[in-house]
């Protein structure tokens, strides 16, 4: 496997990526621009290409985001949901390495170091951010949650012959090369956003979606410590039951589509290497402290 060399200086805390290959970063948002306007300007330097994939935002989200970055790649999605916004993002990047983060303020920018390094160290193809490993947490998941999240991982596990510590989390890396693995489809067949019907894998089910697939095409994984932090203001559209329905549903699906069906099974389906990285754990430890707080935002539990 050939990778490029990322150089990555590790000052505490993290704010500089200074890289030989390109990395992107996507940021679905809809209506986040009194979030937004904390998250850009704590992106790390050395990012070559910032996609913003808007929802059909109605606060100033996207004026809000150009003005702090002229640069930004401005993307509308072709369907509702946050997976196909993530698969509209993913379909306009040019980056060698592509870097998927939330826009309301829960995943930290100064984490992207950590990810393109993961990548790169491990030679693994996808970098997966969890909050249960060692220099993982949450400010945000509720108790509901958290025990949806570990059944349903857990499941995935048997299924899958996989090892993830965390399903249902949306701070991840990959290299670009493994987008045909993961089949996203972005065609609206003509309709507006806004009218378009939801596809599979178009709703918050789409992390679970990716981490199966990436297990069914056999690419290599690397687990990284990623601290949750609270929405910095408004409220989530996650539903805790109806999209733990959709998330269960596409386990079964998914698993009897990529497992089961002997026309789709390829050797080595399933055969994913899982590693930690035991150094990010460390500065994944030192890094959790209100030095990385927002500046002038605290932290809101849900």
């Amino acid at each position: 496997m050939t990778v490029c060399e990322v150089v990555t200086p590790w000052a505490y805390p993290e704010r500089q990526l200074t890289s030989r290959a390109t990395v992107s970063v996507v940021i679905p948002a809809l209506n986040e621009a009194e979030n937004i306007v904390h998250v850009l300007p704590l992106l790390p330097t050395g990012i070559d290409e910032v996609i913003l994939v808007d929802g059909g935002s109605t606060d100033g989200t996207v004026e809000v985001a150009l003005s702090l970055r002229p640069d930004m790649t401005v993307v509308q999605q072709t369907r509702r949901g946050k997976g196909n916004a993530l698969a509209c993002g993913f379909a306009a990047a040019t980056g060698d390495i592509i870097v998927m983060m939330d826009a309301d303020g829960s995943t930290h920018p100064a984490e992207i170091s950590r990810f393109v390094a993961a990548l790169v160290e491990s030679g693994a193809d996808y970098a997966k951010g969890s909050r249960f490993i060692p220099g993982g947490g949450s400010h945000d998941i509720t108790s509901c949650r958290r025990m949806g999240n570990k059944v349903l991982n857990l499941l995935v596990n048997t299924l899958c012959r996989t090892r993830y510590t965390d399903l249902c989390y949306g701070y991840n890396a990959f290299w670009r090369r493994c987008l045909p693995a993961f089949d996203l489809v972005t065609d609206n067949n003509g309709t507006t956003s806004s009218s378009a019907e939801m596809l599979w894998g178009d709703g918050f089910e789409i992390e679970t979606l990716l981490n199966i697939r990436v297990a069914g095409a056999a690419l290599e994984v690397v687990e990284v410590p990623s601290f949750e932090r609270g929405r910095l203001s408004g409220t989530s559209n996650l539903n805790a039951v109806s999209d733990g329905i959709r998330v269960l549903r596409t386990i079964l699906v998914e698993w009897r589509r990529r497992y089961v069906s002997s026309s789709e099974t390829r050797p080595g389906m399933g055969a994913i290497l899982e590693l930690h990285a035991p150094r990010l754990e460390r500065e994944a430890l030192l890094m959790n402290s209100g030095e990385l707080d927002y500046c002038g935002v605290a932290d809101r539990s849900s």
